[in-house]
C-alpha cells in the first residue's frame, strides 16, 4: 500500500485556513496542528476522524492511575502506560513511512517518528496534570518533565525510557557529532514542534521525486506559521514550476525576487530569470 493521498481541493483549502488560524491563535494548540497536518497530507481523516484522535488522547490520559508528583515517577508512569501498556514505540522502518509523521495515524499503529511519538506523551501528560513539555535535541526529539532543576528526560521512541545524564550527550553525539549544549534542553514551543514536523514531511518527499504533491502542502503550511525562512517563498515558487503551475510559480518567483532585491541584487536578478523561464513554458 502507497503512502496517504492529499484531500480534495476543497477540503484541503480549508485545513488550510484551520491550520492558519491556529498557527496565530494566543495559545495553539499542539495536537489539533499536528491532526491537521494530518488531514492536509492524508485524505481519508476527516473533521469526526480529528475528533476521534482528539477523544483517543483524552481516554489514554484517562488511564493514567494517580497523580505521581515529582518528574521521575511522572517520567515513569507515561512509560508504563504508553510504552509498556498500549506499546508505543519507533523502529528505524518508521522513518521510510510517511504516516509516521501523522498523529492520527501515529495513535492507530502505536509507531511514529519521535517527534510524534513525543507529542502523544506531552499530550497525554499535560491532559493527565503533568508537568510536560518537547526537548528538541538535534536529530532526536524526546520529552521532558519537571523544572530545568530536576529535569527529567524520557525517549518516548524507546517506549519513554527515562535518559540518565550521558544518554542524552551520547543521543546528540550520535546523530550530529557535535556535543550537548544546555540550550539544547529547553522546552520547545508548538509552533517550533510543528514545524520540525513540516520539515521531516519535507524530507521524506524530497527523497521522492515524484512526491511533489507531498512537498507542496507542507510547504504551505510552513508558510502559514507566523515565523518562517523566506526562501520557502522560493521553494514554493519552483514547487508550483515543477507541477505546471507556471503562472503562480512566475508569480512566486518575482515576489520573492522583490524580498531578494533588497539585499542580493545579483541573485534577485536570477530569480526574475527563473520566472521569465516559467512564463515561456506557456508559449
Amino acid at each position: 500500500m502507497g503512502a496517504p493521498r492529499p484531500p480534495e481541493p476543497e477540503r484541503a483549502a480549508e485545513v488550510r485556513r484551520r491550520f492558519g488560524e491556529e498557527a496565530r491563535a494566543e495559545r495553539p494548540d499542539l495536537a489539533a496542528l499536528c491532526l491537521l497536518v494530518g488531514a492536509a497530507g492524508d485524505g481519508t481523516l476527516d473533521e469526526a476522524g480529528e475528533d476521534a484522535a482528539q477523544i483517543e488522547l483524552d481516554r489514554l490520559a484517562g488511564q493514567v492511575p494517580f497523580r505521581p508528583g515529582g518528574a521521575a515517577s511522572w517520567a515513569e508512569a507515561l512509560a508504563e502506560l504508553l510504552g509498556g501498556r498500549h506499546g508505543f514505540h519507533g523502529s528505524p522502518g518508521d522513518y521510510r513511512r510517511l504516516e509516521s509523521s501523522f498523529l492520527h495515524e501515529v495513535l492507530r499503529r502505536r509507531r511514529g517518528l519521535p517527534i510524534l511519538l513525543s507529542v502523544v506523551w506531552m499530550e497525554v501528560a499535560r491532559r493527565a496534570g503533568a508537568p510536560v513539555y518537547g526537548v528538541a535535541l538535534p536529530g532526536h526529539f524526546v520529552v521532558g518533565f519537571g523544572p530545568p532543576e530536576e529535569q527529567v528526560l524520557a525517549d518516548p521512541f524507546n517506549a519513554g525510557r527515562v535518559l540518565t545524564g550521558g544518554d542524552a550527550e551520547l543521543l546528540v553525539q550520535g546523530t550530529t557529532g557535535a556535543t550537548l549544549d544546555p540550550s539544547m534542553l529547553e522546552p520547545a514551543a508548538p509552533l517550533d514542534v510543528v514545524q520540525r514536523v513540516l520539515n521531516n514531511i519535507r524530507a521524506w518527499a524530497a527523497a521522492r521525486p515524484e512526491r511533489t504533491d507531498v512537498s507542496l502542502w507542507a510547504v504551505e503550511l510552513s508558510l502559514l506559521l507566523p515565523s518562517h525562512s523566506a526562501r520557502l517563498r522560493h521553494e514554493h515558487a519552483q514547487l508550483l514550476v515543477r507541477r505546471g503551475d507556471y503562472l503562480r510559480g512566475a508569480a512566486e518567483l518575482d515576489a520573492y525576487a522583490d524580498v531578494v532585491s533588497a539585499v542580493d541584487e545579483p541573485a534577485a536578478d536570477r530569480v526574475r530569470s527563473q520566472a521569465r523561464a516559467a512564463r515561456a513554458m506557456l508559449n
